[in-house]
């Protein structure tokens, strides 16, 4: 089962629209159902502009960090291939949860941004369903896309024979990174990070504690703890039976899954008593700095890695998250062309940058994702060791969707998923609590 098999979460995400990580991070935020104007055709092509200058506003979250420098490499991009359209950067601080609540305000109130960043998956259905973006499949026609993004992906970006995202890039979420210097401290591998199941990682953690490691695990604010919960799922479920949560053929009432609620509260035992008054950038720096041993996190991690002249291998390891070998928890940042765009010709102008070879080679490098087209030769380009090899598990594992990030849940989903693990991660974390949280991720999820 690949990414043909999630449309079926699409296609139940788009009913229960209310309305995803900083960039990758952030929890979901409310969204109202603003039904906007009719989307377009795909025959039909936004309103033409009449001057040869235009401008262009984006709405996104990347305001910091390797986000931040990737959308600078984008424009750069887009002021070398349209010298007359002007970048408007929309950036909202905060992570990607406040920014869809400034999004749908200005969505509701006429005031919309010219392309906006929206996950890839069901998190797209919400705006679909609302009427709030354009369908640009004749661009992917134009800019001779269809042939170079992988058909599984276009599958999970078709809705109903029709494309109204185009993505920048393809993130990998199950993904442990681990510190050398502490490794050893444990007495543990220095060489392999893998963990072949979650209750091999929770030995390992064990193992921490006991050479006198306060913090085995690092994790941030709520929505980390949701990335952290998913991995656990993946894990504990396997792939097949992961997607099954979204397709109706694994219950989430079941024991298999409390069982793996039950771990994760175990995990969360392991972790920093800071972790609500942080993002993922300073829970994962305590793995760098020494305070923790391991941190799961998405592969927007390198750029802060290399941010602290740090060499994979001699200070730091990575592996798939425990138990997910051969599984690929997958996101993607794709951007909109807006129902009511002031600037449709600097829209377009912006999804041609995104889109184009040397926007996703800019881009991709800076953020540590890797490009959603095929044709780009990752070693050539001086792409990452990391990054290449997320290529080659990308075109080879199962895909599953990740919740936090949109690809499997809606926003209202996500919502509902942060505010559990948010009640759950604050309480005792006892069977009662986690049979509190099961009952709110069924009711999220039916």
């Amino acid at each position: 089962m690949r990414l043909k098999q999630l449309l079926a979460l699409a296609a139940i995400g788009a009913l229960t629209f209310a309305g995803c990580s900083s960039g990758d991070s952030g929890s979901g935020a409310s969204s109202g159902a603003s039904t906007g104007s009719d989307t377009q055709t795909s025959e039909s092509a936004p309103p033409a502009e009449t001057s040869t200058t235009t401008d262009v506003e984006v709405f996104t979250w990347w305001t910091s960090g390797s986000e931040a420098l990737g959308l600078e490499a984008l424009q750069g991009v887009l002021a070398t291939k349209y010298p007359d359209v002007t970048f408007i950067n929309g950036g909202v601080t905060g992570g990607g949860g406040s920014a869809k609540e400034l999004l749908q305000t200005r969505l509701q109130a006429g005031d919309p941004p010219d392309s906006f960043q929206v996950h890839a998956g069901a998190e797209a259905q919400d705006y679909i369903a609302a009427g709030q973006v354009t369908d640009v499949s004749y661009l992917y026609d134009e800019f001779g896309l269809t042939n170079v993004f992988p058909s599984s992906l276009i599958d999970l970006l078709t809705s109903e024979g029709k494309i109204y995202t185009i993505p920048s890039n393809v993130h990998r979420a199950n993904v442990l990174w681990a510190s050398v210097s502490m490794l050893e401290k444990c007495g543990l591998s220095t060489t392999d990070a893998y963990y072949k199941s979650v209750a091999e990682f929770i030995a390992a953690l064990d193992t921490c504690q006991a050479a006198g490691v306060d913090t085995p695990l690092a994790v941030g604010n709520t929505w980390t703890q949701v990335h952290l919960m998913e991995t656990i799922l993946i894990g504990d479920l396997g792939g097949e039976a992961y997607n099954g949560l979204f397709d109706g053929t694994t219950d989430w009432a079941s024991a298999e899954v409390t069982a793996a609620l039950k771990d994760f509260a175990t995990l969360m035992g392991y972790t920093n008593a800071d972790r609500d008054t942080i993002d993922w950038e300073p829970a994962t720096q305590k793995v760098l700095d020494g305070e923790a041993v391991f941190n799961i996190m998405g592969d927007w991690v390198p750029a802060l890695l290399d941010s602290n002249n740090l060499v994979a291998g001699t200070d730091y390891l990575y592996a798939p998250s425990p138990g997910t070998e051969g599984v690929f928890d997958f996101l993607a940042d794709s951007f909109s062309l807006t129902v009511g765009a002031p600037h449709p010709d600097g829209a377009k102008a912006w999804l041609d940058v995104i889109s184009s070879v040397d926007g996703q080679i800019a881009f991709n490098k800076v953020k540590g994702s890797i490009p959603a087209r095929t044709d780009i030769d990752l070693k050539s380009e001086g792409f990452s060791d990391y990054q290449q090899s997320s290529a080659a598990a990308f075109a080879d594992n199962l895909i599953v969707g990740s919740i936090q990030h949109g690809a499997a849940a809606t926003i209202a989903q996500g919502n509902a998923a942060n505010a559990a693990v948010s009640e759950f991660t604050t309480s005792a974390m006892g069977d009662a609590e986690i049979a509190t949280l099961q009952a709110a991720l069924v009711a999220a999820f039916a």
